[in-house]
This record gives C-alpha cells, sequence and structure tokens, in this order.
C-alpha cells in the first residue's frame, strides 16, 4: 500500500490512487461553507488515459497515493508501432505514441527523458523544458496590425513541429521551444 494522506495536503499537481489508477489533480478549489466540513474540489486527469473528471471531497477523506517509479531513459528510435528508449542496463522501453502525444515532435536520437512508470509500464514521458530546433519552413513576415504587440507566424522545425514565431525568425534560424507547452521561447542563431 502507497503513502497515505489527507485531504488537507490536496493541491495542483498532486497525484492520488483511485480504483487502482493514478490521477493527478489538474485543477484545485478549497470552499468552507459557514458551518459545514470544508470541501475540496478537483478536477483530476488519468494519468493513463488521459481521461477527465470532477470530484468534490471533504476534510476527513484519506487518499492513497500510487507507487510511480521515475527513471532516466534515453531515447533510440521509432519502430513504426511505439518509439523505443533504453535504460541503463540496456533493456528496451517501448512507449506508445498515446503516451508520448505531441512530445513526440521533440524528440532527437540519444536524448535523455524521464520516463514515469506505474506497475512496470511507462505513464509519461518528461522531457528537457527547452529544446533547440532549426526552422525548416517559414512565410516571410508580413506587415499588419502590431497592436497587439505580439505579432506571429508559422514555422515548422526539424520534426514537422509547427509552432508561431516573432516576424524576424527566418529559415535556417535555430530556435529554442518550450516542450511543456510547445512555445517560442527566444532564437539562438541565425543561418
Amino acid at each position: 500500500m502507497g503513502e497515505v494522506i489527507g485531504a488537507g495536503e490536496l493541491h495542483k499537481g498532486v497525484k492520488l490512487l483511485i480504483d487502482g489508477e493514478p490521477w493527478e489533480i489538474t485543477e484545485f478549489d478549497f470552499s468552507k461553507p459557514g458551518k459545514g466540513q470544508a470541501i475540496y474540489n478537483c478536477k483530476l486527469r488519468n494519468m493513463m488515459t488521459g481521461g477527465g473528471m470532477s470530484k468534490s471531497y471533504r476534510s476527513g477523506d484519506k487518499f492513497e497515493k500510487p507507487e510511480l517509479i521515475q527513471q532516466s531513459v534515453t531515447y533510440s528510435y521509432d519502430d513504426g508501432t511505439a518509439f523505443v528508449f533504453t535504460d541503463d542496463n540496456f533493456e528496451e522501453i517501448r512507449v506508445s505514441y498515446e503516451v508520448m502525444g505531441d512530445k513526440k515532435y521533440f524528440l532527437m536520437d540519444e536524448m535523455e527523458v524521464k520516463a514515469l512508470f506505474f506497475n512496470d509500464k511507462v505513464i509519461g514521458v518528461d522531457l528537457p523544458q527547452l529544446v533547440e530546433r532549426k526552422v525548416v519552413k517559414v512565410e516571410p513576415g508580413v506587415k499588419g496590425n502590431t497592436a497587439s504587440g505580439k505579432v506571429t507566424k508559422p514555422a515548422t522545425v526539424e520534426g514537422g513541429y509547427v509552432c508561431p514565431v516573432p516576424l524576424f525568425i527566418n529559415e535556417g534560424d535555430v530556435i529554442r521551444i518550450n516542450t511543456e507547452t510547445g512555445e517560442y521561447n527566444d532564437r539562438i542563431s541565425t543561418k
């Protein structure tokens, strides 16, 4: 049995074991009606399926935390059905396309990532926060409505990912992208 916590320890990012599966709190709100018990309203995401639900808990409720193991693994290749990583013992670890999601665009050969395991199955992968990619296709900047102060254009980078970039970015430039948000961070070099 994993660690047990009380409702008072709930907050965004906490992981709970519900019906034998790991769930993560994505939104959290606390309220205390006049004389009643405190109510903890949570939006949760199933870490295995990606599905969501909303739940309300009371101050006396107890929760079990899932036993999650994080391990460093190195990206090797895409075998056409899954992404293959290797651990320190050169054992192959397969990660489904579904688990990788849009993070697949940021993988590079020999990239070290953190794999999150639940019951010996990978349920998530954490990449480095920033990755550098060369811009392979971008439209020339067009002057337009700059009143918002944030005028962007779409750029395609190595790996096929498309992200909005500032007008001064050109083909051949190397940019940094935040892997958590998928947004442009800064320019590293020009062609």
